[in-house]
């Protein structure tokens, strides 16, 4: 090893500095030259959506930090800008941990072809899955469609995740004067209006913050995980999906946590949490070897499934403007705080896709704007599941009463008034379903529907029947 060998540590959803094992060998290696690249041109239609950029920009500014102000910011083609790098610096390696969302996967492949051309040494890593995808498949090399035995059969019939590997012990920096790169505020990753200031103010964003999170979570819910997890008004899940997604804190810090938490822990709180971070891993699975899951019905018998085309509706279902107050407030959550509690999402979708008749892609793509965990596996997987196309999905009949829904998850509506205040004057019993109070308790609350809140857009009955009638249609 060369004292002034400089490596290149290509950050991308990685945003720590610990358990990053790109990071460990770049220092191992001499000289780090830490980048980030804005690649909206590799990215095209799945660049990140207004959410998760604003996300982004603060996690940056975090990681920027914990790296003593020493990471270089780019935007635009990843290939051109790291070849440029590597005669400026006279970079001898390039470290990075891998992704696997189809785009990055085939611009990897891309960049690892020009650099082995040019005998510049890459190396990867598994910094962002337990498993990664080619390494769990059946007997006969297939993937698994079927989320159970993907995890009982092939997950945990491998070797234990590994541990979480520490920050490295010291970190020596290139002179990066030659080329400073960008501001961070230059890649534009903010949105103009200010919207994300309010949308931020519900989180705290970083690699220490992440460390916070989960230590609460351990401390305060994981216990009653399993009973609280199904009440969007509890405190009762971790909500580390997007630290998660921007790597803030890896899997396998979260995995090996909760494991030695459970020591301490009685019920089965934490294996129910596990089982909810292999989801996620089967989601990158299938992604991995179904690349066309976010655009594509994995099943194909609903490719010909007669969807409505109605911007009316599909509008009031984004604006939470409904007439159904769990419908409300989760999407009103959604555009207040970047995030939705995860009952209350396949609430929302089920609405959409089968009481309204849209394709499970305008949630999606709405979702993916709008959600600070807007992650193209999970996003992907979870709309699919919930309109019955997907692997291992609900079947066609699970529709989802959003009554039934809300008075059994949400008995005083405490949820519901947070984000539908006008609704907290009624009885709690009418919180639910506004439209059956009659005129004297509506008068008494203040409400008059249609003004104060909207009436319902749809019944939900005959919605119900007219879904049922469709998707029996393909069978």
């Amino acid at each position: 090893m060369k004292n002034d060998a400089v490596s290149i540590v290509w950050f991308r959803q990685d945003l720590r500095v610990a358990d990053n094992p790109a990071l460990n060998a770049a220092a191992e290696s001499g000289c780090v030259l830490p980048i980030y690249i804005l690649d909206d041109v590799n990215a095209g239609d799945w660049s990140a959506g207004a959410a998760s950029r604003s996300w982004l920009h603060q996690s940056l500014a975090a990681l920027d930090e914990s790296l003593n102000g020493s990471l270089l910011f780019f935007s635009g083609d990843a290939t051109a800008i790291i070849a440029h790098l590597i005669e400026v610096f006279q970079v001898d390696a390039v470290f990075w941990n891998r992704c696997y969302e189809p785009w990055r996967i085939e611009r990897d492949a891309r960049i690892r072809t020009v650099l082995t051309s040019r005998n510049i040494r890459i190396e990867s890593f598994n910094a962002s899955l337990l498993w990664e995808p080619w390494t769990v498949c059946k007997g006969d090399g297939s993937p698994y469609r079927v989320f159970t035995p993907f995890y009982q059969k092939g997950c945990l019939s491998r070797p234990a995740p590994r541990s979480p590997l520490p920050a490295p012990a010291r970190l020596r920096y290139a002179d990066a004067t030659a080329e400073p790169g960008l501001a961070l505020e230059q890649l534009g990753l903010l949105p103009r209006h200010d919207w994300h200031r309010s949308l931020l103010a519900h989180w705290q964003i970083g690699e220490i913050a992440a460390q916070h999170r989960l230590e609460a979570f351990c401390e305060d819910s994981l216990a009653s995980y399993r009973e609280g997890r199904d009440f969007p008004a509890l405190d009762a899940t971790s909500r580390l999906s997007p630290h998660l997604h921007f790597g803030e804190v890896s899997p396998h810090q979260v995995w090996h946590r909760i494991e030695n938490a459970a020591m301490n822990v009685t019920g089965d709180g934490p294996p129910h949490y596990l089982r909810e971070i292999a989801w996620r891993e089967f989601s990158y699975h299938l992604l991995y070897h179904f690349p066309r899951l976010p655009e594509a019905n994995f099943n194909t018998r609903f490719d010909s499934f007669q969807w409505l085309d109605d911007d009316a509706a599909l509008k009031t279902w984004q604006q939470g403007k409904t007439g159904f107050p769990i419908v409300d407030a989760g999407m009103r959550e959604l555009w207040q705080t970047g995030y939705m509690h995860n009952r209350v999402r396949m609430i929302v979708a089920s609405f959409l896709i089968k009481n309204m008749l849209i394709h499970w892609r305008a949630g999606e793509e709405w979702f993916w704007d709008c959600l600070v965990d807007a992650d193209l596996a999970s996003n992907s997987a979870s709309w699919q599941w919930c309109a019955g196309s997907g692997a291992d999905a609900a079947p066609y009949f699970r529709i989802f009463n959003p009554v039934l829904q809300s008075e059994k998850f949400d008995p005083d509506g405490e949820y519901l008034i947070r984000y539908c205040p006008e609704l907290a004057p009624l009885p709690a019993r009418f919180r639910h379903k506004p439209w059956e109070a009659s005129d004297e308790v509506l008068r008494k609350a203040g409400i008059e529907l249609g003004i104060d809140y909207p009436r319902p857009v749809l019944d939900l009955k005959t919605t119900r029947a007219r879904a049922l009638a469709r998707f029996k249609a393909l069978a």
